[in-house]
């Protein structure tokens, strides 16, 4: 890989776009995304954007068990009218970052192998996202942790890794947190990675895990959070705001460097931006 592309692929997001002059202040809320640009209208789309950050989620063709290309679909979708390859070739012509989203470690590989051949195109922030393990409400079925991490680590070891749990969130009753266990063998997983990671966590459940999110993410001054929320997810906007000053107050640094949030949702002017919903209430992460 070239030495360009290492240093931004290793380098924190918010660092990188502050030094390339798209940001103002070094706020990680200050970050726009584009979220689940898996169809090429959605892919063109985010291409014209101003956002800083593109996801998309990619599967195999076919399904889980498919033996197809690496194709842009969240489950159960199984079928798309673009591929990873085409994705990345719309994607590579502009300026922003990438986040790719797996749900099986089967699509992995192959999907590694396609961004390697473009590697030194890729001058960006380049995340790769999976949950690896249960979390609140959440489904067992996760990505296998070793193996998503050995694979992703054998090809790129300076990318970001963006490492998260299975989540569910219901209406009717009290919806617990991330516990102790739950954050600390997540830390224990962590614990030997040189690269930057970033939790994905679910906004209307961080409320009730201020204390082990603060722990986890000051375990590693490479740690960082990253917040979204299901389109159905009931949550205050006090929330967001007590999420924010309890973080900012807990690490060194500038206020919002440790808190990535995907997509506004609420006004501006709150310096909260949370992932925008598109259908997302199944017991899965971002």
């Amino acid at each position: 890989m070239a030495d360009e592309a290492q240093g931004a692929w290793s380098e924190q997001a918010v660092d990188y776009f502050l030094r390339s002059q798209r940001i103002e202040a070094r706020d990680a809320a200050a970050v726009r995304w584009f979220h689940a640009a898996n169809s090429k209208a959605r892919a063109r789309e985010a291409a014209r954007s101003d956002v800083h950050m593109v996801e998309a989620d990619v599967v195999l063709r076919g399904g889980q068990e498919g033996n197809g290309d690496p194709i842009m679909a969240h489950p159960p979708e199984t079928d798309s009218d673009n591929t990873l390859q085409e994705w990345l070739k719309e994607i590579v012509n502009t300026d922003k970052g990438i986040k790719l989203d797996f749900k099986s470690l089967e699509a992995v590989r192959p999907s590694l192998e396609l961004l390697e051949h473009m590697k030194h195109h890729l001058r960006r922030p380049i995340w790769i996202n999976a949950d690896i393990l249960p979390g609140p409400n959440g489904s067992s079925s996760v990505v296998d942790a070793k193996g998503f991490i050995a694979t992703v680590t054998s090809f790129f070891p300076n990318v970001t890794l963006s490492l998260g749990w299975t989540t569910g969130w219901h209406p009717d009753k009290h919806n617990k947190g991330y516990d102790w266990m739950m954050v600390k063998e997540m830390a224990q997983i962590c614990n030997t990675l040189l690269q930057p990671v970033t939790f994905p966590v679910r906004a209307a459940l961080v409320r009730e895990s201020v204390s082990e999110l603060c722990w986890l993410i000051q375990q590693s001054d490479r740690y960082s959070l990253t917040v979204w929320t299901g389109k159905e997810d009931v949550y205050f906007v006090e929330d967001l705001l007590y999420i924010r000053e309890n973080f900012d107050k807990r690490k060194a640094g500038a206020a919002g460097t440790k808190c990535f949030c995907s997509q506004e949702i609420i006004p501006e002017t709150l310096f909260i931006k949370v992932l925008s919903g598109t259908g997302r209430t199944e017991e899965s992460g971002v």
